[in-house]
């Protein structure tokens, strides 16, 4: 049986190449590799204390498999400035499309017998509220995170991003209570050095 060839893995491992923060100064480099891999941790976790302190349903795999592929069309846009990508409705809106856009095309570059098991993964329209909202907790919460340690690095260029993203991750906490259960037990420690957690852990 003669198959056609596929560019869709090989768009996947090409994440690694494509910088985060683009437009900002960074003490520690990141890429969307690395951010997909922290948010899927998060967003896993974030189900699992749900569903284990809050009464949830949620499936854990499921929620860190869409984290995964979360940021699946900056294989072909690169990563946008957040103040560029939401500077006004008219900008937004494209951006949108285009991020639409290279969804489809991401999906469209499987075998089509494969593509029914990813479309509600990789077309962002497609992906249930409940699971959306979740992976946009652990999105927020990897970018407070690397926003605290860029900050404690002294890179003050991040000390605004840190102020937006309190703001945001309040409502999530007001509505999730999951996520402030992360925080509570969680968060601090991801600031704290080697030695320290070592201690913690003997």
């Amino acid at each position: 049986m003669t198959r056609s060839k596929s560019t869709f893995l090989a768009w996947i491992l090409r994440m690694p190449l494509i910088k985060r923060w683009a437009l900002m100064h960074t003490v520690k480099r990141e890429n969307i590799a690395e951010h997909s891999h922290q948010v899927a941790v998060i967003a896993h976790l974030l189900a699992v204390i749900r569903n284990e302190y809050f009464s949830g349903t949620l499936d854990p795999h499921k929620a860190a498999t869409l984290a995964l592929y979360h940021e699946v069309s900056e294989t072909k846009l690169s990563d946008i400035n957040h103040v560029t990508k939401y500077h006004n409705p008219q900008i937004t809106r494209e951006f949108k499309k285009l991020e639409e856009i290279s969804e489809r095309e991401c999906l469209s570059s499987l075998p089509e017998p494969l593509q029914k098991h990813f479309a509600s993964l990789l077309v962002q329209s497609n992906v249930e509220p409940e699971y959306k909202t979740l992976v946009k907790a652990a999105d927020l919460i990897s970018a407070y995170l690397k926003a605290c340690d860029e900050i404690q690095l002294g890179n003050r260029e991040f000390v605004p991003v840190k102020h937006r993203l309190d703001n945001m991750l309040a409502q999530f906490k007001d509505t999730m209570p999951e996520v402030q259960y992360l925080f509570d037990t969680f968060a601090d420690n991801c600031l704290v050095s080697v030695d320290e957690l070592s201690q913690q852990d003997t």
